[in-house]
C-alpha cells in the first residue's frame, strides 16, 4: 500500500514538473550572456582584456589538468569498450532508435562546426610552417616529414581525445541517470556521488549554469565567426559586399535554418540536416581530391596517422612551451571540455539501445577517422599547394587568418568558383548542424523534464543568433573574446566532469549484473545483497533507488 501511494505521488510530481522551465538556470545563464554582450558593446577593450587575462590564468593553472583528464577519459572508455563490459546495452531499450548512418551523422555534427572547414584548412598549414615545439626543427634523416608532423598534431587536437570526452563516460552516466528517472541535464553527471538529491540541490543548479554558459560561448562565437568569414570569402570570390549587412544576412539565414531543424524534432529536421551535412561534405571532399593531388593526400594520411599513433602520449601531455600550448593544445582541449556535458546530453538522447562498445566506436573511433581524413584532404591539399608554390597558402593565412587559408586553397584549384560555392554551403550546414544539436541540449538543460518543448529549442537558436549578430557589430573582437571565454568556463566544467572517471566503470559493472552479463560473485566492488532482487534492465526507471556503494550524500 505504501509503495502504491509512493508511485502515485511520484507520477503526480512528474506531471507537475513536466514542461516547466527551471527559471533559476535559464535566468542566470541568460542574464550572464546578456551582461557579456552588453559589456562587449559598451567596453570592448576592457572586456577583451579581462577575457584575455582570465584565459591566460585558466590555461596556466588548468592546462595540464585538461590534458590529463582528456587522456584518462579516452583510456578508461577504451578499456570499457574492449572488455566484456562493452556488451552492456544503454538506454533501457533493446533496439536502437536510429540506424548507424543517421546516428553517426548526428554525432559528428555536434562538434565540428566551423572548424570542419576553416580549421581543417588552416591548422595543418600553420603547423607545417611553424613546426610544433615537441618535434623541434627536424631535418634529420630519421625525422618525420614536416607534412606528417603538421597533420599528426592536428589529429591530436581534433581526434580521439576531443570526441571521447563528451561521447563516452559522460554519455554513459547521463544515459543511466535518465533510465533511473533523472533529468537529461548536466547535473545528472553528479548523481553517482550525490544520489537523487542532485535533482533539486543547489549544486545541480550551479552545474547546469556553468555547462550552459560554456556551450553558449562555444556556439555563439562560431556563429558570429561564420558571419564574418562567409562575408569575407564571398566578397573575395564573387565580389559581394563584405560588411555588416552581409554578415547579418548570413547569421539570420543560419538561425532560421537551425530553428526550423530543431522545431521539427530529432527524427526529422536534426537528422535530415545532419545527413545533408555528410553528403555535402563528401561532395567537397571528392572535388578536392579529384582536382588536387589524391596520391599525396592518401600517402600523407597514412604517414601522419602512424606518427599520431606512435607519438600519441607524448603529444597529448606535452608541456614544454606554455605560449604555444595556450594557442593550440590547451585552447582546443579546454574547448572540448566545455562542450562535453551538453554534447553528452545530445548523444545520450540519440543513442538509446546501443551498447557501450557501439557508442565508443560510433561516437569516438569513427568520427576520429573521418575527421582526420577530412583534415588531411583539406589541410593536406593546402600543404601540397604550398610545396608547389611556397607562400601561396601560408602567406594569406598569416596575413588574414583562418578563412584566407581555405580561400587560397580553393582559388588555386580548377573550377574554383564551384568549389567556393560548395565551401560556403558546407560551412553554413556544419555550423547549422552544431547550432541545432546544441540548442536541443541547451533547452533540455533548462527544463525540469528531460524532453524540451520545440518552442524552447527554437528560443535558444534565436538567442544565440541574436547574440552573434550584436557582437559582430563591433567587429571580430567581441566574437573572439566570447570564443576565448569558453576556456574560462572549462574550469568549473572540468571539475564537474572529473567524477565520471571512477563512477562510470562502477555504473557499467552494475549494469552488467542487471543484464546478466556478469554474476554478482564476479562483480568486484559490488556487494551481494541476498534480500534484494536484481532489477530488469528493460524495466521501468527506478526513481529513488540508490546504486550500490557509490550513491553518496553531501
Amino acid at each position: 500500500m505504501v509503495n502504491m501511494v509512493e508511485r502515485v505521488r511520484t507520477r503526480a510530481l512528474r506531471k507537475r514538473e513536466e514542461g516547466r522551465v527551471d527559471t533559476w538556470v535559464v535566468g542566470v545563464s541568460g542574464g550572464a550572456l546578456i551582461a557579456f554582450v552588453a559589456a562587449a558593446l559598451l567596453f570592448p577593450t576592457a572586456t577583451e582584456n579581462a577575457v584575455d587575462t582570465a584565459f591566460t590564468w585558466s590555461a596556466d593553472w588548468f592546462g595540464a589538468y585538461w590534458q590529463l583528464f582528456l587522456l584518462a577519459t579516452f583510456l578508461v572508455a577504451a578499456v570499457l569498450a574492449c572488455s566484456r563490459y562493452g556488451r552492456v546495452r544503454m538506454g533501457g531499450i533493446a533496439r536502437p532508435e536510429f540506424g548507424w548512418f543517421k546516428w553517426v551523422a548526428m554525432v559528428m555534427t555536434t562538434l565540428l562546426g566551423a572548424g570542419g572547414v576553416f580549421w581543417a584548412a588552416a591548422e595543418p598549414i600553420a603547423h607545417y610552417v611553424d613546426t610544433p615545439p615537441l618535434f623541434g626543427t627536424g631535418g634529420g634523416a630519421t625525422d618525420p616529414s614536416p607534412e606528417s608532423v603538421a597533420l599528426a598534431q592536428s589529429f591530436i587536437h581534433w581526434g580521439f581525445l576531443g570526441w571521447a570526452v563528451g561521447g563516452t563516460l559522460a554519455t554513459f552516466v547521463m544515459m543511466r541517470g535518465v533510465q533511473r528517472g533523472l533529468p537529461l541535464r548536466p547535473r545528472t553527471l553528479l548523481y553517482p556521488i550525490m544520489g537523487d538529491r542532485v535533482k533539486d540541490h543547489w549544486i545541480g543548479t550551479v552545474a547546469d549554469i556553468c555547462c550552459i554558459l560554456a556551450v553558449v560561448a562555444g556556439t555563439v562565437g562560431p556563429v558570429g565567426f561564420l558571419g564574418l568569414q562567409v562575408s569575407y570569402i564571398s566578397g573575395e570570390m564573387f565580389g559581394t559586399f563584405d560588411g555588416y549587412a552581409t554578415q547579418l544576412v548570413v547569421i539570420i539565414g543560419l538561425t532560421v535554418v537551425a530553428a526550423i531543424s530543431v522545431l521539427s524534432g530529432l527524427d526529422k529536421g536534426i537528422q535530415f540536416l545532419s545527413r545533408l551535412n555528410v553528403w555535402v561534405a563528401l561532395a567537397l571532399l571528392v572535388c578536392v581530391l579529384a582536382l588536387g593531388s589524391a596520391v599525396f593526400v592518401f600517402n600523407t594520411f597514412f604517414d601522419a596517422f602512424a606518427l599520431h599513433a606512435t607519438q600519441f602520449l607524448s603529444m597529448s601531455v606535452y608541456r614544454g612551451d606554455g605560449s604555444w600550448l595556450g594557442s593550440w593544445t590547451t585552447f582546443f582541449f579546454a574547448w572540448w571540455v566545455g562542450y562535453a556535458p551538453l554534447m553528452a546530453i545530445f548523444i545520450a538522447r540519440i543513442s538509446k539501445g546501443r551498447t557501450v562498445r557501439e557508442i565508443f566506436i560510433g561516437g569516438t573511433v569513427l568520427p576520429t577517422v573521418v575527421t582526420t581524413f577530412w583534415f588531411t584532404a583539406l589541410g593536406g591539399t593546402g600543404i601540397w599547394l604550398e610545396t608547389q608554390n611556397p607562400g601561396s597558402v601560408s602567406g594569406p593565412y598569416e596575413e588574414t587568418g583562418l578563412p584566407a587559408a581555405a580561400l587560397s586553397i580553393v582559388q588555386q584549384l580548377p573550377m574554383s568558383a564551384l568549389l567556393g560555392v560548395i565551401v560556403l554551403v558546407v560551412t553554413v550546414v556544419f555550423v547549422a548542424s552544431t547550432m541545432d544539436s546544441m540548442s536541443y541540449a541547451l533547452a533540455a538543460s533548462g527544463m525540469r523534464d528531460s524532453e524540451p518543448r520545440p518552442v524552447i529549442r527554437a528560443f535558444w537558436c534565436v538567442v544565440m543568433g541574436a547574440a552573434a549578430a550584436v557582437l559582430i557589430a563591433i567587429g571580430d573582437g567581441g566574437v573572439n573574446a566570447l570564443q576565448s571565454f569558453i576556456v574560462v568556463t572549462a574550469v568549473p566544467v572540468g571539475l564537474i566532469m572529473l567524477p565520471t572517471l571512477w563512477t562510470t566503470p562502477r555504473i557499467i559493472r552494475w549494469m552488467a549484473v542487471e543484464q546478466g552479463l556478469l554474476s554478482r560473485a564476479d562483480a568486484a566492488g559490488i556487494p551481494e545483497k541476498r534480500d534484494e532482487e536484481v532489477p530488469s534492465w528493460t524495466g521501468p526507471s527506478e526513481v529513488g533507488r540508490k546504486e550500490p556503494e557509490f550513491a553518496g550524500r553531501y
